[in-house]
């Protein structure tokens, strides 16, 4: 397998495992989070804090996850007080402030220069050793999130969540607690973005602020919604779809002989494009959620 092949298939895993936590909370739960990527920032400067303070790298790790459950039970309190159109936009305008005060802020991680040199996860490996041990890591907390969404929404816990999306009202006339469902399902996903976040940092080396830009959440709406909403198996499938067709883009330009500035414009073009046209022609994905069905 060539290193591009690797890379590509590395970074699919790691989108896959983001893809997964927004299902868990946008597709099965109905929370509308526009502010996934801050969750994963909260990985990644984790990794980017422990690098600075000379810690270990699971010392950062650690660190991130304590980011994210916060995060996530301060996003599931919003969402007690505000309806769920307003909830999104809260969660975007929060993630937005969150990259703001990480570009801004020389002395917290380095301003807009952002935190490099650290660690590479297996860099000690030699050859096409280091990327294989990456990506057969990657893939397989890939396996054990999906696994987990799995048992999670095909448990008496996924029936009520899929009732709290589809019938709010009816869910709290039988009992259930609302608010306590919601700050599960996003400690949950917090966890599982900043596990991502974390790894992105130790495979690129690098932290900045503009891996928080808020059209890298969109992205991973778009594996979402293209996949299949509320189907595990469609948004990996859209994860892996989305970062293939974003990864030859370049290849597309130099054939066309293209300007550099088609690559950038091209996949704005897929994302949104991708999003809008099924959402307009397709709207439950390529793998549609099958109702009372045997994969979720």
């Amino acid at each position: 397998m060539s290193d591009f092949l690797i890379h590509v298939a590395a970074v699919s895993c790691l989108y896959g495992i983001l893809a997964l936590a927004l299902n868990l909370q946008m597709g099965f739960s109905g929370l509308v989070n526009f502010g996934l990527i801050a969750l994963f920032g909260c990985g990644s400067y984790g990794a980017a804090f422990a690098h600075l303070w000379g810690w270990p790298p699971l010392a950062g790790l650690a660190l991130g996850l304590v980011l994210a459950a916060l995060l996530g039970l301060f996003f599931a309190r919003l969402g007690a007080r505000m309806s769920e159109d307003y909830w999104g936009i809260a969660t975007l305008s929060l993630a937005e402030i969150m990259r703001l005060v990480f570009t801004n802020e020389q002395a917290l991680a380095g301003g807009a220069q952002g935190v490099s040199g650290l660690p590479v996860t297996f860099s000690t490996l030699a050859g096409q050793g280091a990327g294989l041990s990456r990506l057969a890591l990657y893939a397989a907390l890939l396996v054990a999130a999906f696994i987990l969404c799995q048992r999670i929404t095909r448990s008496g816990f996924g029936m009520a969540l899929k009732m709290m999306r589809e019938e709010p009202q009816l869910a709290r006339a039988l009992g259930y607690d609302l608010g306590r469902m919601r700050a599960i399902v996003m400690v949950i996903s917090s966890l599982m973005a900043a596990v991502a976040g974390f790894l992105y940092a130790h495979y690129l080396s690098f932290v900045g602020p503009e891996q928080l830009m808020s059209h890298e959440t969109f992205l991973i709406w778009s594996m979402v919604i293209i996949g299949g909403i509320a189907n595990n198996w469609g948004v990996v499938a859209g994860a892996f779809l989305m970062q293939f067709a974003l990864a030859y883009v370049p290849f597309v330009k130099d054939w066309l002989d293209l300007p550099t500035d088609f690559v950038a414009a091209t996949r704005l073009v897929i994302v949104g494009g991708g999003i809008l046209a099924f959402l307009i022609w397709r709207p439950k994905g390529l793998f549609p959620e099958r109702i009372g069905g045997s994969h979720g």
